[in-house]
């Protein structure tokens, strides 16, 4: 799988038009871009409970220096430490998961361990929000060492602090104080490391709250999307909650800025930003309709609430507030958790065939799937066998059948054997979406 995550984001923001119904083509600002030249663009959230901001930086840190004599002689002595993958959780092949890389910033090689604490620990965090929690089981997380000559990061406790780190992480990112930006080639070059790598997340070692979000990189970098964050301030977990959230869910922002004035585009692909209202929008049946006057996690009901995108006016958010308007919730609104589920799904697969589909097998061999262990929040994977098309309910939820058992005959022809799942979750309306979440394994049986 892997290719959702492996597009610029305005390709991947088109093609999400397949996967849920829009009544246009999507605007030239949609989808955040990557700049050019030597800088980027990146999202920040300067206030911990307030609403996010845009800005470009550099692409590489200003903040390299040579080391000296002693701290080389450190690093050759932590060489075998640098670059070192640790999986913290590893629940199937690369090719059916999700795979998020997590690399360290201001860690000495006396503090790696501390390093893969506040790596897990900001991993458990991020999985305490739902859709993340109910869908952990689709994702692998490594985690990557990277040594650092100095302890910290630049920018903290003040601006005048320089530290020498593996990725040059440094607050006063632009001269914002709260943006932490980082190389980015340094940090391809330590993702490169993992086994597969669709997002990154780079945790600074610092208690300084601050972060920021880089999207759009798929064509430079081979990964969408870079989130960075501070290891021991608990509100920057959020800032990656809400920036993983752009490259898998492909959702807008669902703040504005005073004095954008009026939407510019036509109907944008975003699943959470809409030119409709909501009268529009029902009869039209598009965007969130089906969710329209439903209660939502994130408080109140849905509907279409001006003001989105950046935009004041003619482009609507489907809620007052929800995690991609404000970090003052951790909630997603309805209509983006289950944008976020087909973003899952797009990257993911729930069943992996533990048996060779391109070896024809018997009637009397054993077929098995591992499903991913999802666990008991919103998902509700549901596993079908079929024989030549025709369900076989006896099997309907097993992982391990036997084709004779399914009915397979014993004459001398060649029959087809399928395992799918689909997720049955209540989160999820649309039926593209729900096409989303199945996928199959197909076997040619003979006597």
């Amino acid at each position: 799988m892997h290719t959702g995550m492996r597009r610029t984001a305005v390709a991947t923001a088109l093609a999400l038009s397949a996967a849920l119904p829009a009544t246009g083509v999507a605007g030239a600002a949609d989808a955040p871009t990557t700049g050019t030249g030597s800088h980027v663009d990146v999202e920040y959230f300067p206030d911990p409970d307030g609403e996010g901001a845009r800005t470009s930086v550099p692409a590489t840190s200003p903040h390299a220096q040579p080391a000296t004599a002693a701290q080389q002689r450190t690093a050759t002595a932590a060489a075998s430490a640098d670059g070192e993958v640790v999986p913290l959780a590893e629940t199937g092949p690369t090719a059916d998961r999700l795979d998020v890389t997590i690399i360290g910033d201001g860690y000495t090689a006396d503090e790696q361990d501390d390093f893969l604490e506040d790596a897990r620990t900001k991993w458990d965090e991020v999985t305490d929000i739902d859709p993340y929690k109910s869908y952990e089981g689709l994702f692998n997380v490594w985690a990557v060492k990277a040594v650092s000559q100095d302890s910290g990061v630049t920018g903290d406790p003040g601006q005048d602090v320089v530290k020498n780190t593996a990725l040059g992480s440094y607050f006063w990112c632009s001269s914002t104080e709260r943006l932490i930006c980082v190389d980015l080639d340094k940090t391809k070059t330590y993702a490169d490391k993992a086994p597969a790598t669709d997002l990154v997340i780079v945790v600074s070692n610092s208690a300084k709250y601050g972060g920021a979000g880089y999207s759009g990189l798929a064509a430079d970098y081979g990964y969408d999307g870079v989130s960075t964050i501070s290891s021991d301030n608990d509100r920057s977990t959020l800032i990656a909650a809400h920036e993983m959230a752009h490259s898998i869910g492909l959702l807008a922002d669902e703040y504005q800025y005073a004095g954008y004035g009026d939407y510019p585009y036509s109907e944008p692909a975003s699943p959470n930003a809409s030119t409709l209202t909501a009268d529009r929008m029902a009869a039209q049946r598009t965007k969130w309709a089906s969710w329209l006057g439903e209660t939502d996690p994130s408080g109140g009901v849905v509907g279409t609430f001006e003001g989105a995108d950046y935009y004041e006016y003619g482009v609507y958010r489907p809620t007052e507030n929800s995690i991609m308007r404000s970090l003052n919730t951790d909630r997603f609104n309805l209509p983006g958790r289950e944008a976020m589920i087909a973003g899952f799904y797009r990257s993911a697969n729930a069943l992996t065939p533990l048996v060779d589909t391109s070896v024809t097998a018997s009637r009397h061999a054993r077929l098995s799937v591992e499903l991913a262990d999802l666990g008991t929040g919103l998902s509700r994977p549901q596993v079908r066998w079929y024989v030549d098309g025709r369900e076989a309910r006896q099997a309907r939820g097993r992982t391990s059948v036997v084709p004779a058992a399914l009915g397979v005959p014993s004459d001398r022809r060649t029959h087809k054997v399928t395992a799918k799942v689909t997720d049955t979750t209540s989160a999820v309306r649309s039926p593209a979406v729900r096409d989303l979440t199945s996928n199959s394994a197909t076997w040619t049986v003979k006597r």
